[in-house]
């Protein structure tokens, strides 16, 4: 019986974090999916079948925790990954809810992120390359 990876979805409106994130979730071997926006996510197909989210606090429109919210309000208990390039103290706060599982001030390490995920996983189900060491 085919056993199925771990679907990562990657919410973030700057292609560069969202293109370097999503290359690493594929090097660690997960399937990895990447959007532009909240509404982008909302709309995909792979809704549901996502293991874990990454997203940024602070995009345009919709925020990152205004979707994790969302997703709760909808039945769809995501864990999140949350990450900002202007961490304060209020928006940390206010990012802890329900299955949050990280909170990344970027920049962040590689490991920082593949550790919140490892957290976000049922036990043993991991990527085949995930133990690899990524940072020094």
């Amino acid at each position: 019986m085919p056993t199925t990876r771990p679907q990562i979805a990657i919410v973030d409106d700057d292609e560069a974090m969202r293109e370097a994130i999503k290359g690493l979730m594929r090097s660690v071997g997960f399937d990895a999916e990447a959007f532009s926006s909240a509404d982008d996510f909302l709309r995909s197909p792979d809704l549901r079948r996502t293991t874990c989210l990454v997203t940024d606090i602070h995009m345009p429109g919709m925020s990152g925790l205004e979707l994790h919210h969302r997703l709760l309000s909808m039945g769809e208990n995501i864990p999140t990954v949350v990450m900002t390039a202007h961490p304060n103290q209020n928006a940390h706060l206010r990012g802890w809810g329900p299955d949050i599982v990280g909170y990344l001030a970027k920049p962040f390490g590689e490991q920082d992120l593949l550790n919140c995920i490892r957290s976000a996983l049922p036990r043993g189900d991991v990527g085949e390359n995930f133990n690899q060491k990524r940072d020094p």
